[in-house]
């Protein structure tokens, strides 16, 4: 395989959706509401510039949340599990409506690496798992899971369940379009959520 850059990037660059949006495309513009997503934007532009400038052979990927082993342990799901099995509140930002589109880490490795092999240089690829939840949802699948598997003495770890103040600059909605993804290189996520 000749060198290629690869640049992770993520669907925080193209802002939130509303209701009736459809999901981000590759050709989606971009709009960063968050310190974070703005930083991320700036560095695909940066990359996009090397790629003009001087030719590197940069392909960039655009994914969603990513869920699965090892993941940092502020992050939604294994926070969640952590904080449920300690006894203590389960934090839900806002009214735990905001819609996030979750991808397996193992489905986003193996995305990448088809972007990396076979994916063309300039190109931006979309890396999606089609599987759009509200963050509420996320917690109550992790709360029925853990009643089933580790069963509290009584009541449910839903009673855990804690809403507390939105994050400032907080997206509502994130859903990725991977179908490019799909017919360019035969990609898609081999598991659901």
């Amino acid at each position: 395989m000749a060198f290629r850059f690869l640049h992770v990037s993520t669907d925080e660059v193209f802002g939130s959706l509303s209701a009736n949006d459809t999901p981000f495309s590759e050709t989606t513009p971009y709009a960063p509401n968050s310190l974070y997503s703005a930083t991320k934007a700036a560095s695909d532009h940066l990359v996009r510039a090397y790629r003009h400038t001087y030719g590197l052979p940069v392909v960039t990927t655009n994914c969603s949340n990513n869920y699965g082993p090892y993941q940092f342990p502020e992050k939604l799901i294994p926070l969640v599990i952590g904080n449920a099995l300690s006894g203590k509140p389960l934090p839900v930002y806002g009214d735990g409506q905001n819609i996030r589109d979750w991808l397996y880490v193992g489905d986003h490795c193996a995305a990448i690496h088809e972007v990396l092999a076979r994916g063309r240089p300039g190109k931006t690829y979309n890396v999606g798992g089609w599987n759009e939840k509200t963050n509420l949802d996320v917690v109550h699948a992790v709360c029925d899971l853990l009643d089933r598997l580790k069963a509290k003495a009584s009541g449910s770890y839903r009673d855990q369940i804690s809403f507390v103040a939105d994050k400032p600059g907080h997206d509502h909605c994130y859903a990725i379009d991977a179908r490019k993804l799909e017919c360019e290189l035969g990609w898609k996520p081999a598991e659901t959520f």
